[in-house]
């Protein structure tokens, strides 16, 4: 699937792009594409990146969808169940707060 952006860029871009395009005889298009590829690449290489994707997943900033696209599915999986669990974990906290359980349990 592919999904058409537009985009506006400086015009000192575009000139090197539409150079790098002639020389390397292939499309603006192209060159922009794999640009961009190149530098997402850059990026998922660099310590971090997937903590910092994992997180957005548990901040509800990004879909399971594109997590899995971003990490893969079997790594997406994983953390979705983690997920699920530090969320029955908060619930089992909540309830057992309301019903003044909690502190009896951390006197034990």
């Amino acid at each position: 699937m592919t999904e058409k952006v537009q985009l506006e860029l400086p015009d000192e871009l575009v000139d090197k792009a539409d150079v790098v395009a002639k020389i390397s005889k292939k499309s603006r298009k192209e060159i922009l594409k794999e640009a961009i590829q190149n530098y997402i690449q850059e990026l998922e290489d660099q310590d971090g990146f997937k903590e910092d994707v994992a997180e957005l997943y548990v901040n509800e900033e990004i879909s399971f969808e594109t997590l899995k696209k971003v990490i893969g599915t079997q790594n997406a999986e994983s953390l979705k169940a983690s997920k699920a669990l530090l969320e029955q974990g908060d619930e089992l906290t909540d309830l057992l707060q309301e019903n003044g359980l909690s502190n009896d349990l951390n006197r034990q």
